[in-house]
């Protein structure tokens, strides 16, 4: 076992899709957890089950991360509990699909407070509590998204990259430290992501190309242990980012629009 057994791990929208995998991983390899989401129900049934699967110890809080001061609360309940912290995983956020004008307004801030504003408030609370570690790890979940503007997913794709850059240049500041920095960027992944963001139609679509959550998250914990700096997982999503940096714009974002437009 390393050094940092004994430190948590905190993941946030750990209640399922690729966070609830991302918990079993680390809790196969024996590190205890801090699991955030909005369900309560759902966090205590994941917490029941991995503490006897793996004996670890996994804490739960139950809190809506998108909501302002949410952050906050997050480091106030790690401190007064004195857990000390190896890991955090920047996993929850959701997207909104539809055309901009016609979308709900108060939808796509609330989609941009949880994407990018909470991981820019955690990762700064965090950094010097994973620094009193000898070694630690933030993993921010990305997506291919980030790699381009998705018409009628405009805000998500943006709140991607935006992501996706901050991750670049953090990992940069924090070279020199104990902390590594790195972006796991998934393609289509079996979630209930389509479902939520509206997109029965593309959803049907999207079961011919979904990677499984579990092995997207064996696949981002390894990237993290091995300290990779940005990881595309799949080939024909690597293939997919690479097209759009050759492509011309204008032909990327009228593909992008006709697959969505379904």
């Amino acid at each position: 076992m390393s050094e940092n057994t004994k430190a948590y791990a905190l993941i946030t929208g750990a209640s399922k899709g690729i966070g609830k995998s991302i918990a079993y991983e680390l809790a196969k390899k024996g590190y205890p957890l801090l699991l955030v989401a909005r369900s309560a129900a759902e966090l205590k049934a994941l917490s029941d089950d991995l503490q006897v699967k793996y004996g670890i110890n996994a804490f739960v809080l139950s809190i809506d991360l998108s909501t302002n001061g949410a952050a906050l609360k997050v480091i106030d309940w790690i401190k007064s509990n004195n857990y000390p912290v190896a890991f955090l995983v920047n996993n929850a956020g959701y997207g909104v699909w539809g055309d901009f004008s016609q979308s709900s307004l108060n939808d796509q801030l609330g989609m941009m407070q949880l994407n990018m504003n909470v991981v820019v408030e955690l990762s700064h609370l965090f950094v010097p509590v994973l620094s009193q570690q000898k070694q630690a790890y933030i993993l921010n979940i990305c997506s291919t998204a980030a790699y381009q503007a998705v018409p009628t997913l405009a805000v998500y794709s943006a709140t991607k990259a935006f992501v996706l850059s901050f991750t670049r240049a953090l990992r940069f500041e924090l070279a020199q430290t104990s902390i590594s920095v790195t972006c796991f960027s998934p393609g289509p992944v079996d979630t209930g992501f389509a479902e939520r963001a509206g997109l029965n139609a593309f959803s049907k679509m999207a079961e011919k190309f979904n990677m499984q959550p579990d092995e997207v998250a064996k696949m981002a914990i390894k990237a993290m242990f091995s300290k990779k700096s940005e990881v595309i997982p799949g080939f024909t999503n690597i293939i997919s980012v690479y097209a759009n940096r050759i492509l011309p714009k204008g032909f990327v974002e009228k593909m992008a629009a006709g697959i969505y437009k379904i």
